[in-house]
């Protein structure tokens, strides 16, 4: 294992795509130079996305678990299995962060976790404040707060320019999911 000499906060932010896949290519990169990395999936719940297939191939220095319901959450009306997924998620990342055995933690959509009120805000940042200082944390998702951008090193947010859905096109399997 490559051990990062300090590790960062990022965050992956805004409306258009991009987000997890910006993460993703971060962790092809690190794998590639010998750092493990290990991506917690938030609001993901068990589905068959491309990229989980694709992750299988970085094994052992990649693992990937999800923590959501199947089917979509809705703010304001979640149900108590969607907030026991996400805090179980977030206790597995607090786990991961702390063993020593990874450089890079990537949280995916855990800022939509925040924000449909799965998990509470202050406990997230709790988590980055007891980050170890060579591990890299990055955050992924929707409307990043004030508070989370303020505690991270790089913000990066993905910006709608143009959008084939605007075509009429849908989601193209190997593309976009």
């Amino acid at each position: 294992m490559a051990n990062l000499e300090k590790g960062l906060i990022q965050i992956y932010t805004g409306n258009n795509k991009g987000k997890t896949t910006a993460a993703l290519g971060l962790t092809l990169r690190a794998v590639g130079h010998g750092y493990h990395v290990f991506i917690l999936q938030f609001m993901k719940g068990r589905q068959d996305y491309g990229e989980l297939q694709g992750l299988k191939r970085l094994e052992p220095e990649c693992r990937l678990e999800q923590y959501g319901s199947p089917g979509w959450v809705f703010k304001g009306q979640a149900e108590e299995n969607d907030r026991r997924e996400a805090r179980a998620g977030l206790e597995r990342a607090r786990e991961i962060m702390l063993s020593g055995e990874w450089d890079i933690v990537i949280l995916d959509e855990i800022i939509n976790a925040i924000w449909f009120e799965l998990i509470p805000e202050e406990e997230v940042i709790e988590l980055l404040a007891q980050k170890p200082e060579q591990v890299e944390m990055i955050m992924t998702g929707r409307n990043a707060s004030p508070q989370l951008i303020e505690k991270a090193h790089l913000v990066t947010e993905m910006v709608d320019i143009k959008h084939p859905y605007e075509l009429g096109i849908q989601a193209r399997k190997g593309i976009e999911y």
